[in-house]
């Protein structure tokens, strides 16, 4: 005796298990098999894209009904000043926020969640609203900005599980590094632990709020300053008749501008790079002549009143194919000594 055919529930609908065996009607009146269907729209004279356009219509009303108006709340999430009002189900795509819902008390039939950002000091309102828009649509991409860009990315990297708008801030911020924003990312930078370590690019401590992306952009920022800089301040370039010309004044004051304030250790791997041309012929003479002038520099900048004294050597026969190198070294000033008489 043959058994029946088994069911699966589905919130509360009883699916035959067999797709073969079930049937959905299309908009004709005709039926069609399961879960065929969509192909079946299009063989019966319907558009393959009228699921993703039901689908769009869904998303924009989650976003517009349920993010910005706050209808069917049943989360209240306070964050400094601002409150929301939220959805558990949508919040749940976010491991961070799972954790606050399921350690937080309920009241009133709406259960209260606090984010403390106090520690966090690059997420800002606006990164954090537009991550937090996110969880319910993608339209909060259209958001992200050169001036938000960072904030959005330490805000994403927060809530976990938001990787394309990660990706998205990350490239974002990476095309915003540029003569006049670099002060501003070398603050950044200057802020994130680094290793003691000058021989590569300096590590980032793993406790950053934005994960493996803080090294990624150092790694953006270090290759900016010896690479993507001196290109395009024409430092490296030679006249139509082919003999090489000084860098133009202007150009090599902005490089030292720049260079007096990298924190040192990046400071220390740049100048010591042999990717780092600053003249024609991409010599060591050169990068120790910018060297000293950028200690000088330094001496009345991010070096100042820090106790360590920057020095920088060029030693022949260092192994590179020019023979020589440049090193660049910190040590602490010593403190002078004092004769008491008896």
């Amino acid at each position: 005796m043959s058994s029946g055919p088994s069911y699966t529930s589905m919130n509360g609908h009883h699916i035959p298990n067999g797709s073969a065996s079930y049937r959905v009607p299309t908009p004709s009146g005709t039926i069609a098999p399961h879960p065929d269907f969509r192909q079946a729209y299009h063989t019966n004279g319907y558009s393959q894209n009228i699921y993703q356009e039901h689908d769009q219509k869904i998303v924009n009303h989650l976003y517009e009904n349920g993010f910005k108006q706050g209808e069917y709340a049943d989360i209240l999430l306070h964050v400094h000043q601002n409150v929301y009002r939220l959805h558990a189900l949508i919040l749940s795509r976010s491991p961070f926020l799972v954790h606050l819902m399921s350690t937080s008390p309920q009241v009133n039939g709406l259960k209260t969640i606090d984010v403390q950002l106090d520690r966090e000091p690059e997420i800002t309102l606006e990164g954090f609203y537009i991550a937090l828009g996110y969880l319910y649509s993608s339209h909060s991409l259209h958001a992200i900005q050169p001036h938000n860009a960072r904030a959005v990315l330490a805000a994403g990297c927060l809530l976990g599980g938001m990787e394309e708008l990660c990706e998205y801030a990350y490239e974002t911020c990476k095309r915003s590094i540029s003569v006049d924003t670099i002060n501003s990312w070398l603050e950044f930078i200057d802020k994130l632990p680094a290793t003691s370590s000058g021989t590569e690019t300096p590590d980032v401590s793993p406790i950053s709020v934005f994960g493996f992306y803080a090294q990624r952009i150092r790694d953006d920022i270090f290759h900016f300053l010896v690479v993507t800089l001196p290109e395009i301040l024409e430092l490296h370039s030679t006249p139509n008749n082919g003999t090489p010309s000084s860098p133009e004044p202007t150009g090599r004051e902005v490089l030292l501008q720049v260079f007096s304030r990298v924190p040192f250790e990046m400071f220390k791997a740049a100048v010591e790079s042999p990717n780092f041309q600053i003249d024609v012929k991409g010599s060591d003479q050169a990068r120790f002549k910018f060297a000293k002038e950028a200690i000088e520099a330094r001496k009345r900048g991010i070096a100042r009143g820090s106790g360590c004294e920057e020095t920088v050597v060029l030693a022949f026969g260092g192994g590179n194919s020019g023979g020589s190198a440049v090193h660049i070294t910190r040590k602490m000033r010593k403190r002078p000594l004092w004769k008491v008489n008896s």
